[in-house]
């Protein structure tokens, strides 16, 4: 195993710039993924780990080796894109033990590794079986494979899942994660689906235009966002955030949600050092509301979407839209005006300005 030491890494394509001071420190056998939109950066990360480009600024360390102008080949990455490298002409079998003859190891070893890779990843009944006449499916699981048999020290994996179904996906998570584990491999995993990210890493970076926002376990990252994006990003639906301004009310403060006609108390003693007619984003969660027959926000139901053993909720005025996710029994239907109670240990605030997160003020 391997660890990676990113410092103030940054790559420009021109006057492009695709990174700017990036920092992350991933641990000896640590599972990590890199979570953002399309164009966020987090490819043109994983491409300079791997070797595939030089970075413009910044060191990698692998342990402790600075890997400024190492060659691919001699970093000991395993590396598996988005669409899977097979040579289709070849049996399972074949594919497996491609890197294996390449380097040299001797045979009973390499019949040892590729059946029991092959066990692993369900290939053993394929294994004489051609590439060419396999589904997309099995092949990114070929590729993984063959990527994963070689034992790297870092396994990169760039969107593997993109390509296959649904079903398939569910199965693969629960599989990636056990090969990370059974093979004891530092994994950098590039991906825009949360859900893998956040059910897979033992940490989640989370990246914007060519920016390091958030780095942290799945569930600090979903409970306590750094800033506005990463609330909204992550969930599904994401954080609800309503744009308002504090107000003084008694010896506590309440925010007056005027972007949605409404107002909603903060709760205890929380922020109670937050100046008075600050600008800030009302910040909760979907799940971490109810309905109540007591005081609250009213709110117009203007949509129902019942999805299996849940509910969602879009309900909103003054052209903003609040959504809060309900179990499937609850009696609700579209017209219908209902008072939600908001978990205050939940809610968030956010600077209206910068878009950070507000830490509790006392």
């Amino acid at each position: 195993m391997t660890s990676i030491h990113l410092a103030n890494l940054g790559k420009t394509f021109g006057s492009f710039t695709a990174l700017r001071n990036m920092n992350l420190e991933i641990a000896d056998g640590e599972f990590v993924a890199l979570l953002g939109p399309s164009g966020c950066g987090k490819s043109t990360t994983m491409n300079m780990i791997s070797g595939m480009i030089e970075p413009s600024e910044g060191e990698i360390l692998f342990g402790e080796r600075d890997m400024r102008g190492v060659p691919m080949s001699r970093r000991g990455v395993g590396f598996v894109f988005q669409n899977y490298a097979i040579f289709t002409h070849m049996t399972v079998y074949e594919n497996l033990a491609y890197g294996l003859c390449a380097t040299g190891v001797g045979k009973a070893e390499r019949e040892r590794r590729v059946n029991d890779m092959a066990e692993f990843l369900h290939l053993t009944a394929l294994l004489k079986k051609p590439a060419a006449g396999l589904s997309v499916n099995i092949l990114q699981r070929l590729a993984i494979g063959r990527s994963a048999i070689m034992e790297p020290a870092i396994f990169l994996l760039d969107e593997p899942l993109s390509n296959v179904d649904a079903a398939f996906r569910a199965v693969m998570r629960t599989e990636l994660k056990h090969l990370q584990r059974e093979f004891r491999q530092t994994m950098v995993y590039v991906t825009h689906d949360q859900l893998e990210a956040m059910t897979m890493a033992d940490r989640i970076a989370v990246m914007d235009h060519g920016k390091l926002l958030q780095v942290g376990t799945p569930i600090d990252v979903y409970n306590n966002p750094s800033n506005v994006f990463v609330a909204g990003f992550l969930g599904s639906p994401g954080m609800n955030l309503i744009k308002g301004r504090s107000v003084a009310s008694g010896e506590a403060m309440c925010i007056d949600l005027g972007e949605a006609g409404l107002s909603a108390p903060l709760p205890g003693a929380l922020f109670r050092g937050l100046p008075e007619g600050k600008a800030v984003v009302y910040g909760f969660r979907p799940e971490h509301c109810e309905l109540t027959d007591d005081d609250g926000l009213r709110l117009p139901v203007n949509f129902v979407e019942r999805i299996g053993a849940r509910t969602i909720l879009h309900m909103g005025q003054g052209g903003h839209s609040i959504k809060g996710v309900f179990d499937n029994r609850v009696p609700v239907r579209q017209g219908d005006i209902v008072t939600l109670a908001i978990d205050p240990s939940n809610i968030r605030l956010f600077d209206a300005d910068t878009g950070a997160a507000i830490v509790e003020t006392h």
